[in-house]
């Protein structure tokens, strides 16, 4: 996890290929607008895989700064680095269960973990006696993702035998939508009514069942406590409709150089593209070791222009064809925009094949960052 207080200077921005900017107070205002729409109903934060690339450090302090008081990770290592930089108060879940031989380190952590198994459940147990005192986790039921979970038949059991909970404070029983981004899916209501079955067999604690996409299922999938990621940063959780969520960052290239090509002329690795008639390119500072997915037939913007990229991305550079600009409008060291405003990540992500997600946790650490906050 990077570190919140880099300093920007003009050294380490002359020194950059690329620069991501990332929104802060863009942050926090896709959380009071997600806080807005559940009511009464608890926000949490899911800032796993380093907020999506963002920077867990950061995006969890701006979220704290706005009154999240309880986030999620995906590994322990992930809660143990978070817990460092929150303090002590926030509560901090793992979502994937604590690994064996990685109890201990969780629970002196003051993490909680989210139970996915019986076996997890033993473990922690065992650990809460071994450190004589309660440890608090959460139980999740599998509704029907098949992915992570306590299965019906575990679920059973648990009810059945109450001393599988001894030394376990629950806090919270929780599943997860699989369909959430499609509204019309019949799996949505099948998980609900999976889910409220499945708790009805377990301590009556507060529930979570809705992600980004689940909050705007409407009030029924919101229960006790929701868990935004991706629409915290700006990704669409309603693809088929407007995006109500503010994009969260900006990436830039800068020019290497540019170039007269004549006619009839290979362009990048195994000449994939050739020129038809003469033209102008230049090459940007990108390229799938940043994260650029290679099959990213995207382009670049300038001073409104759409500059398509041309030939193969390589690992550390795009051509880009800028005839469409004045002759000497573009030169080296200037910003091509590649994400923003007029490229937000989901038409990035449309462009590649993929989602906005996989956009996200795959930009590198190449970039310079710049973090935007009041």
């Amino acid at each position: 996890m990077r570190a919140p207080d880099r300093k920007i200077t003009e050294s380490n921005l002359a020194e950059a290929g690329a620069i991501l900017t990332i929104d802060l107070d863009v942050v926090r205002a896709n959380y009071r607008l997600l806080k807005q729409r559940l009511g009464s109903v608890r926000c949490a934060g899911v800032v796993k895989a380093d907020a999506y690339g963002l920077g867990a450090a950061e995006v969890a302090q701006a979220l704290a700064s706005e009154g999240c008081d309880t986030f999620f990770v995906a590994h322990v290592r992930e809660g143990v680095v978070l817990r460092d930089v929150l303090g002590p108060r926030p509560e901090i879940y793992v979502l994937n269960g604590t690994p064996p031989g990685a109890e201990t380190a969780c629970a002196t952590a003051g993490l909680t973990t989210v139970v996915n198994s019986l076996e997890q459940l033993a473990a922690w147990r065992g650990t809460a006696k071994v450190l004589g005192r309660p440890l608090p986790a959460a139980l999740q039921v599998d509704s029907g993702m098949s992915r992570l979970g306590l299965a019906p038949e575990e679920v059973e059991e648990i009810a059945a035998d109450k001393s599988l909970l001894d030394g376990i404070e629950v806090r919270l029983v929780m599943s997860h939508l699989a369909c959430a981004d499609e509204p019309e899916h019949p799996a949505n209501a099948a998980q609900k009514e999976a889910f409220d079955l499945l708790r009805a067999s377990l301590p009556a604690v507060p529930a979570s069942l809705a992600n980004s996409s689940g909050i705007f299922l409407g009030a029924d999938y919101h229960y006790d406590l929701a868990r935004p990621g991706a629409a915290l940063y700006g990704i669409n959780p309603t693809p088929s409709r407007p995006n109500p969520m503010r994009p969260v960052i900006h990436l830039a290239a800068k020019v290497i150089q540019t170039r007269q090509l004549p006619a009839s002329v290979g362009v990048g690795y195994g000449h994939s593209f050739r020129t038809q008639k003469p033209m102008r390119a230049a090459t940007i500072s990108l390229g799938y070791a940043d994260g650029w997915h290679r099959r990213a037939a995207a382009g670049a913007y300038f001073a409104e222009v759409r500059l398509p990229f041309i030939g193969r991305v390589s690992m550390d550079s795009i051509i880009i064809d800028i005839s469409a600009l004045p002759e000497g409008a573009l030169a080296a060291g200037d910003l091509v925009e590649i994400i923003g405003p007029h490229q937000p990540v989901d038409v990035v992500a449309g462009h590649a094949g993929t989602i906005g997600y996989e956009v996200l946790t795959d930009l590198g650490h190449r970039f310079h960052r710049i973090y935007k906050h009041a």
